[in-house]
C-alpha cells in the first residue's frame, strides 16, 4: 500500500545559509491533514581517505549540537549544483591538506529521514598526497590518522556515533576487505 503524504500547503520559516525551515501542512492517506516541520538542507559529502597503511584521516571539531569534540569523517556541504565528486576532492583537501587520485563513490545516507531532506554522498579515496589544508575561516580542527581496524572497534563500542562516519568506516571497510 502506497502511504504518499500530498503536500496542500507550505510555510516557510526562515532561510538561511546552510539550512531552511518550513512547515507543510500535508493530506494523509485516511484523509485528514497534519503538519511536517521540515529542513531543507543542499546536501553534502563525506569522504573516507585511506592511505597506504591502512589509516583513515580523520578530522575532530567542536560540534556545538553536542556540545562537544566529534570525530568524524572529512565532510562538507555541496554548493548548487556542485558536482558530488569534485566536492570531495575539494572537501578533502580543505580540511586534510590532502589529495587523493582515486575517489570511489560508495553510496549515499538519509542523516534523519524524519525531517530532513539532507542526502550525503560518501566517497572513498585512495592514492593520498600531501597538499595545503585550507580551513573556513570560522573551521577549526584536529586532523588524525586512524587504522581502519580500530575506527570499527571504536564504532562498536560508541566511541564514534556520526552517521555518516559509522556508516562511511563500515562500507570502507568492506568495500577494501578489511573485515
Amino acid at each position: 500500500m502506497d502511504f504518499y503524504e500530498k503536500t496542500v500547503s507550505t510555510n516557510r520559516i526562515y532561510e538561511g545559509k546552510v539550512i531552511n525551515f518550513k512547515v507543510d501542512t500535508v493530506l494523509l492517506p485516511g484523509g485528514h491533514t497534519s503538519l511536517r516541520e521540515l529542513v531543507e538542507h543542499p546536501g553534502g559529502v563525506a569522504v573516507v581517505a585511506v592511505d597506504s597503511d591502512d589509516n583513515v584521516i580523520m578530522v575532530e571539531q567542536f560540534r556545538k549540537p553536542y556540545d562537544k569534540m566529534i570525530l568524524e569523517i572529512p565532510a562538507g556541504k555541496m554548493e548548487k549544483g556542485e558536482d558530488p565528486k569534485a566536492c570531495g576532492m575539494r572537501e578533502l583537501e580543505e580540511e586534510t591538506g590532502m589529495k587523493a587520485s582515486n575517489l570511489e563513490f560508495l553510496g549515499e545516507c538519509y542523516p534523519s529521514v524524519g525531517y530532513t531532506n539532507e542526502i550525503i554522498r560518501i566517497f572513498l579515496a585512495t592514492g593520498l598526497q600531501e597538499s595545503k589544508q585550507n580551513l573556513d575561516e570560522d573551521e577549526f580542527l584536529n586532523v588524525r590518522r586512524i587504522p581502519i581496524k580500530k575506527l570499527m572497534d571504536m564504532i562498536m563500542n560508541n566511541e564514534i556515533a556520526d552517521a555518516k562516519t559509522v556508516i562511511g568506516i563500515l562500507k570502507a571497510s568492506i568495500k577494501l576487505k578489511k573485515i
